[in-house]
């Protein structure tokens, strides 16, 4: 089912992997530019009550990972969690016509996992080639967060803990 599919590999595979590792220095979560019009209402991440629309379904998806990254930041303080958008790259998905450059596209989640450079030793922020950039308010709302990875505690019987 196409459906389950997006949820488990955009969002509930990449919370499963930081809920059984211990926490690292840094975490990067990839999003897309796409979040800015996803949907953070939880009533239905899986879109199996609701009639499919691809596009969307992935956008909720990329903003839920936005969501994952604030949330861990904010759990784990001492983790370097933050979100990024490679661009629209000419990729088979994203077709031919793309206006950004392959080559940047992993250039920003390289800086933030590695760069002793201070702009990049931030948590719980969003960027674009180096810059931050700015996420639906809701993503900075903790109940937001918390209500997402209390969901995929749920579903997998793992949860990402509060560090003391």
């Amino acid at each position: 089912m196409v459906t389950a599919l997006l949820f488990t590999v955009n969002v509930l595979a990449p919370y499963l992997l930081t809920a059984s590792m211990t926490p690292p220095d840094r975490l990067v979560y990839l999003s897309s530019g796409m979040a800015r019009g996803g949907d953070a209402d939880r009533s239905d991440p899986q879109w199996t009550d609701r009639r499919w629309s691809g596009a969307q379904a992935y956008s909720d998806s990329k903003l839920f990972d936005v969501l994952l990254a604030l949330g861990v930041a904010r759990r784990w303080p001492d983790v370097l969690s933050n979100s990024v958008e490679p661009g629209w790259v000419a990729t088979k998905m994203g077709g031919p016509g793309a206006p950004d450059d392959l080559d940047r596209g992993p250039v920003t989640q390289a800086w933030l996992a590695v760069s002793d450079g201070e702009a990049a030793k931030v948590t719980g922020r969003h960027f674009y080639h180096q810059k931050e950039r700015a996420v639906p308010a809701e993503a900075h709302e903790a109940t937001v967060q918390d209500a997402l990875l209390d969901y995929c505690a749920e579903l997998t019987g793992t949860s990402i803990r509060a560090s003391r």
